[in-house]
């Protein structure tokens, strides 16, 4: 989920080719297809047709055809796309040709799990610094880096360069964290934190929000129940089943959202 755009933004100039204007969606699905091309090519292939690009990245044909149109990428007929080329094409548009710095601020459990995930330096990413504002967490060691008091964050993040936050912190916090990241020139921002930040025009931010994906989940699993006549378990239980899995008990009002 993104809360900002910034709608002043260009493409590289001189000999780098500008960025295309890419639909959010677009933007969206480029890293699963990076993930699958990246599959194909550790497993030796060097051509790969839309049709099975496409089944790898979990999406229809036409929609993988249209979006690599966005990029200039057509592919060839009776050959398909090339895969090292294909990589390095949506590695460029999404700025994976150099390795961005990441600050975390937040090493709870969550924040710990994340400063010990191996997957971003593979990404394209290295997470080059640890905050908290838990003086029994900080100078604590976690994958090699020293959790720092986030008072820091300022001296830090110019040394580092750092280029993306990441907020891991309670969600009272998260704003005033937010405000840290963009007083010292973060300017994209991944909020674990179950709340929404206000930030200024410019900045991105991304919201993960593990309760919510759950919720929806759990609205498709009401939904099935609903459509095979299968009654609902827990408080929901004896509700009438309307259109679209929505519920309601006699001439009561529909439980909605």
């Amino acid at each position: 989920m993104s809360q900002h755009r910034d709608p002043g933004a260009s493409g590289h100039t001189g000999a780098v080719p500008a960025l295309p204007d890419l639909p959010e969606a677009t933007v969206a699905r480029l890293p699963e297809y990076l993930r699958a091309l990246h599959n194909l090519a550790e497993t030796g292939n060097d051509t790969v047709s839309s049709e099975a690009l496409a089944t790898a990245a979990g999406v229809n044909s036409a929609k993988l055809r249209k979006d690599l149109s966005h990029l200039g990428s057509y592919g060839t007929r009776g050959v398909g796309y090339d895969v090292a080329l294909l990589i390095d094409h949506i590695e460029y548009v999404l700025g994976l040709t150099q390795r961005r710095a990441v600050a975390l601020v937040g090493v709870g459990n969550l924040g710990h799990a994340l400063a010990g995930y191996a997957g971003f330096a593979s990404r394209g990413f290295r997470i080059a610094a640890l905050f908290d504002a838990d003086e029994s967490r900080v100078g604590e060691e976690i994958n090699g880096l020293v959790v720092r008091h986030i008072d820091d964050l300022a001296t830090i993040a110019a040394q580092e360069a750092i280029a993306i936050g990441v907020i891991a912190t309670p969600a009272p916090a998260a704003q005033s964290v937010a405000d840290r990241l963009v007083a010292v020139g973060v300017t994209s921002i991944l909020n674990f934190a179950p709340c929404v930040l206000s930030v200024p025009v410019g900045v991105d931010v991304r919201k993960v929000d593990l309760a919510i994906e759950l919720q929806i989940l759990s609205f498709h699993e009401h939904r099935k129940a609903s459509l095979t006549g299968i009654p609902a378990s827990g408080p929901a239980a004896g509700l009438t089943a309307l259109p679209g899995g929505l519920a309601a008990t006699g001439t009561q009002e529909a439980v909605g959202t």
